[in-house]
Parts: structure tokens; sequence; C-alpha cells
């Protein structure tokens, strides 16, 4: 049929231009072209996906061009619309009317060609989206001029005579590239045998062996260079093959697995630097969360392998390996992580240690700046050998521990100066309990040793000041107390002289000693003895009891001297018989 033959050389129109682009702009691999009749003018349709740049101006001249050589029609009005794929309204056209071998332009790319009439704007957002009719921008079948009241083709008898033109110019064309022709038709798979379909399917049906004899990263990659040349091999087909569909979903399939291979080889060759790496202890946390980060990029992708995929076999073992690894190295940054803290919790001990060293006004203040700096050095001490955190620590307790001991010297110099302070204190207590025992020996040997310990405060220490107040304090209690401790020694020698001369086969006397005086009363005994010795009229008798009389006064005023107190004499009955002062 006529209509048939006019589909078919409108089809090679529409192939020829489309070829044009391809092989004149970067993309337009990305271009679909074709063509229809209506009212006597050739329009022809472009489209491309969203998001490839086109240079409209380029694409009319290049599409001018193309038409000005196949159709050498004179007076052929011509109609070039550009779209977006899925989008229903052109947003460029342009048109044109073929004279000889020269074009004349009627109108250059404008924005909302004539013949339609929705407005619509041209936005990143929403491209070619018409705004008084939300339904036209859905999806639709690539349909040239869809909104044209009718696009059949050579609807009237003028529209015939014109296509015969058309045709008649196509067919002089033809003649003319012959020789160009014959590019198209030995094409591969165009009108011979198609080994590269044959070699893809062939490779296609053999994957699933060649995956499972693979042993290693290089099986695996010789896998995927094959897979590599039966796509590039693919990719030469042109789209007027009669197999192209074919080899697209060859193509398509070849490379999917070509991708998980490539994925897959990726992954071990990242868990295999991860695996190089562990080999050797980390010397830091950040070297460790390396580690971690390489055994999850190689964990990652193989994840994704399901177990209908031809890799799922050699994958599994692997995973099952790296998830065994990060575990490991999980665990090891948990570990890291408390050395860390540990480190940290240092750190910032020392330095409250250093904040309170500087303010200590006391002892007990003291002591928490010596307890915080073990606190510190204890903490770093406990981190191992095996640990990054290891040197670090090491580096900090050269610095903390003479800083320890510098806190503890101080605080054992103010324990000792307190101690001797308060030792002060009770030991002076004690003596003035002797005191007030009359208990003068003692009281002067304690009150020796409070100021003595008095004396020996530190001047350096907290406590020096407040035992400077005790010295004067505690030496005059001490000279108090040796003169006491004197005149008590006096009484006693007293005493004991007393008790000498007072004693004897029969006693002479007996006294009384205060601290004004001493009265001393002689015995009815002795006084019975002496008037005895009278009675029984011997001779001598009376000179020997005024003797013995004589010789006690002398002794009894020699005591008196040396104690420097009176003594009075008194016989059995309380009649004073001497008296003596010293000195009088």
């Amino acid at each position: 049929m006529q209509v048939a033959v006019i589909e078919e050389d409108l089809q090679f129109i529409a192939q020829i231009l489309q070829e044009q682009l391809r092989a004149e702009i970067p993309s337009g691999e990305f271009f679909q072209v074709k063509c229809a009749v209506k009212n006597d003018q050739l329009m022809i349709l472009t489209q491309h996906p969203q998001g490839v740049a086109a240079d409209t101006e380029n694409i009319f001249t290049l599409l001018e061009d193309a038409l000005q050589s196949l159709l050498n029609h004179h007076g052929q009005r011509v109609e070039i619309f550009l779209r977006i794929a899925g989008v229903k309204l052109p947003y460029a056209k342009h048109s044109l009317i073929l004279k000889g071998s020269e074009v004349g332009e009627e109108e250059k790319t404008e924005e909302n060609p004539s013949p339609f009439t929705t407005s619509y704007s041209y936005t990143d957002e929403q491209p070619f989206a018409p705004t008084d009719s939300p339904e036209q921008t859905e999806e639709e079948p690539f349909d040239p001029m869809a909104d044209a009241p009718d696009l059949s083709f050579y609807t009237t008898s003028k529209s015939r005579r014109s296509v015969k033109g058309i045709v008649l110019g196509i067919a002089l064309v033809t003649i003319a590239i012959l020789s160009g022709g014959a590019y198209f038709l030995t094409r591969p798979c165009v009108m011979f045998e198609c080994k590269e379909i044959q070699t893809a399917e062939e490779l296609q049906k053999s994957f699933r062996q060649l995956i499972n004899s693979a042993k290693s990263e290089t099986n695996l990659t010789n896998v995927q260079q094959q897979l590599s040349q039966a796509v590039a091999a693919l990719q030469t087909i042109p789209n007027w093959s009669p197999r192209y569909q074919e080899a697209e979903k060859l193509t398509k399939n070849l490379s999917e697995r070509s991708e998980t291979i490539d994925k897959v080889v990726k992954a071990f060759s990242v868990a295999s630097l991860a695996a190089q790496k562990s080999k050797t202890s980390a010397n830091s946390l950040e070297e460790l969360k390396a580690r971690q980060n390489l055994w999850r990029q190689a964990i990652a992708p193989l994840e994704t392998i399901g177990a209908k995929n031809e890799l799922y076999g050699l994958v599994q073992p692997q995973l099952a390996t790296y998830r065994a690894r990060l575990h490991s190295v999980n665990q090891q940054l948990l570990v890291e992580d408390k050395w860390l803290k540990k480190l940290t919790a240092a750190k910032d001990v020392a330095n409250a240690a250093t904040k309170r060293e500087n303010t200590a006004k006391t002892l007990p203040e003291l002591q928490k700046v010596q307890s915080t700096w073990q606190v510190a050095v204890n903490a770093l001490i406990s981190i191992p050998k095996n640990s990054p955190a290891y040197p670090e620590a090491q580096t900090l307790l050269a610095d903390y521990k003479p800083k320890l001991a510098i806190a503890r010297d101080r605080a054992t110099k103010q324990v000792l100066a307190a101690q001797t302070y308060k030792q002060a204190v009770n030991v002076a207590e004690q003596a003035k309990r002797y005191e007030k025992q009359n208990q003068w020996q003692a009281a002067v040997t304690y009150w020796n040793q409070a100021l003595s310990a008095a004396k020996q405060v530190s001047t350096d220490s907290f406590y020096y000041t407040q035992a400077q107040t005790l010295i004067e304090p505690y030496s005059t209690s001490l000279k108090q107390a040796e003169e006491k401790l004197q005149a008590a020694n006096f009484l006693q020698q007293t005493r004991t002289d007393l008790e000498k001369t007072c004693s004897g086969a029969i006693r002479v006397c007996n006294f009384t000693l205060t601290a004004r005086e001493i009265m001393v009363r002689i015995t009815p005994e002795y006084e019975e003895a002496l008037n005895t010795s009278l009675n029984q009229g011997k001779q001598n008798a009376v000179a020997d009891v005024t003797n013995h009389l004589q010789s006690l006064q002398q002794a009894l005023e020699v005591i008196s001297d040396n104690a420097n107190l009176a003594v009075i004499v008194f016989d059995a009955q309380g009649n004073q018989i001497h008296g003596h002062v010293p000195g009088g």
C-alpha cells in the first residue's frame, strides 16, 4: 500500500536525522527523532530525556543541513520541534521552507510554538509544565505532535502529491548517498550474522560456571574483563539493526553482572588492605577507627548480594570472615574507648589537682591535693602497654609523678607540723593538771615537753604562727612550775630533816610544816623519859637532859634557817618552850 511505503520513507528520514544528531552532538545518543506529514508540511519532532543538555540552535542547524541534503524539494515547508521525553508540549520550534539547495528561514527558535495555544514555562523544578492543564505533564508514550487534531498521513489528495514529491526527493538523494548507505548496511548485526550477540549469549550461559570456578580476585577480574568486552561489542550494534533490542537486553544483563563483580572485587581489595593493616598493632585510636571503616567498606557492598545471585556462594564465606574481623575491631575500640576515657579522666583530675594546689590553705586541702594527684597517677598506671593510649599515658606520668611527690612531701610536713602542734597543746594541758595536784616535778617535765614541741613546728607549715603564740605562755608556766618545784623540794627536805630529828628509839617530837612556819611538839613519851632519867638521881642526869634539849633546839634552828621558815617548839602540854626566826 502507498501509505505503508510513505511511512517507511518517513521512518528512513527520521533514522538519518537521528544518526546525524548522534554523530555530531556529544549527548546525541539520548535523542530520538520521528517524522510526520500534516497539511502539506513535514513535521519533525526531536525529544531527549530530562537533564540532558540541548544546544537548541546547534540542533536546529544540524537538522536543517541534513534536510537540505536529503530533501532537495523546492518550496517544501518543514517544522521542527524540540521537547523533553514524557512532557507533552515542546519547548522550542523552528520553521523553514526548502528552496532547492538553499533554506529560507521563516522563524527561528521560539518559546510556546504556534501549533499549541497552552502557555508553559521552562524551569528546572517543573520542566515544560502547562500552567492551565496539569494533566498534560503525565508520562505518555512517545507520540509526536500528539496535540495536533489529525496526524494521519496524506488525508487529502494534496497531501499525497506533497508526499510523493518528498519521496521523489528522497529517491534522488538516495542515489547520491548510495556509498554512504553502505555504512548503515555493513554495521554489526544488520545484514550478516551477529557474532557479538552469539558471544554474549554464550558468556551469559557460562557465567555461573565461571564464577563457581573463580578462586581469586584475579579470576573474578578476568571474568569481568570478558563481560566488559562483550558489552563493548554489543554497543557497536546500531539501533536500526533488527537485533538491536536483543542486544540492548543482553547489554543490560551483562553490565549488571559486570558491576556486581566490580563491587565484589573492590570489596575484596578493601578487605585485603584492612587485613594487611591488622597485622600490626594500632598506634592510635584514629588508626583503629580507620581499620573499622575499611572493614565496613568491605562488608557493605557484599551484603547487597542476594541468595539468587551467582556470586552469593563466593561472597558469603568472606562476608562471615569480614564481619568477625569487624566485630574484633569493634571490641578493641570498646576497650580502647575505656582506656581513652581513663586518659581523659586523668587529665581532668590533674587539672583539678593543679587548681587545688594553688589555693590550698589548710592541711585537709593539701591532703586533698595529694589524693587528687594520686588518683590521676593511678588511672594512667592502669593503661596497658598494648593500648594506643599507652605512650601518651607514659608522657603524662612523667609529668604527674613529680607533682604527686611534691604534694606528698608538703602534706607530710604539714601532718608532722599538725601533730607537733597538737602534741604541744595536749602536753601543756597535762602539765596544768599536775600543777593542780601540786605535782611540780611532773608539771615541770610536761611544761618542758610542751615548750619543746611548740618550738619544733616547721616554719613553712600552716601551724607555725599558732605555735609561736604558745611559746611565751609555756615558758612562763615552766618557770613558775620550776619555782614551785624548788619550793616543794625545800619543803620536802625540811620535812625529811624534821623527821630525822624527831625520830629515835623514843620519838622525840611531832611537827607540822606550813608555808610560813614549822611547829614542833615534844612527845609525851620523850618528856616522860626525860623525867624518869632525872628522878633516878643518876650523876650528870640533869646535864644530859639539858644537853639533849639544846641539841634538839639547835637542830630545829638549822632546819628553820634552811627552810627560811620560823620554828616554834612546844612541850607535851602545849606550852611554847622555844622559838626561832631565820635571820632574827
